[in-house]
């Protein structure tokens, strides 16, 4: 049974993987050192601290805190060289389908359209625009082989009790469609960063992703 750090087990998220963790009856470890995988949502300012500890005592960490600076990419990759580190902005399986969607309509279009991404989230979110609507921005540019998409905005909101919903559109003056996903509760990012928990405690040294391990 795995043995589960939780870096920001104060917080609201923290409070949710803890409930989710007790309920697959995983150990809540009180230290970094006696774990087996850390679990991190709590504030960017932690991460140069928790990414020492974890290199130190040889520990996988699964990262959906947002808001990092590039620089601090850069520190996640370099320690990503000596241990497993799972990153992503959301860890919802519904974001991953709705990245598959976006994929497909893009792929299979022939029109030019512009893009527009809508993200609303709690009045407490610090980074603003999300860390998913960026991630989103560059997953579009990604994968549009064929140049179709023109141009990408980005529209934030901040509303009482709403746990991240995302809405992606693309128009032109003939067409408009629209691709969204709504989180109805904290617990799903939870599952899904537990669900990918004994994968990456087995898994070599390297920077993954929500798709590395399904």
């Amino acid at each position: 049974m795995l043995k589960i750090f939780i870096n920001g087990l104060s917080g609201k998220m923290g409070q949710s993987v803890s409930k989710i963790a007790n309920d697959k009856n995983y150990i809540i470890s009180n230290a970094i050192e006696s774990c087996d995988i850390v679990i991190d949502f709590s504030h960017p300012n932690n991460l140069s601290e928790m990414l020492k500890s974890s290199i130190k005592f040889k520990k996988p960490i699964i990262i959906g805190t947002t808001g990092f600076s590039k620089q601090q990419f850069k520190t996640i990759e370099k320690a990503a060289q000596e241990i497993p580190i799972m990153y992503s902005s959301n860890f919802s399986d519904g974001v991953l389908n709705l990245k598959k969607t976006i994929e497909s309509f893009i792929k299979n279009s022939s029109e030019s359209f512009s893009c527009e991404i809508e993200e609303t989230h709690h009045t407490e979110k610090i980074d603003f625009p999300s860390g998913t609507a960026i991630d989103l921005r560059n997953f579009i540019m990604s994968v549009d082989k064929k140049n179709i998409v023109k141009s990408i905005k980005i529209t934030s909101f901040r509303k009482e009790n709403v746990y991240g919903d995302h809405k992606v559109s693309f128009y032109n003056k003939e067409n408009f469609r629209n691709f969204k996903h709504e989180a109805l509760s904290r617990d799903i990012f939870a599952k899904g960063a537990l669900k990918r928990a004994e994968s990456l405690f087995q898994a070599k040294p390297g920077l993954y992703d929500l798709s590395s391990f399904k």
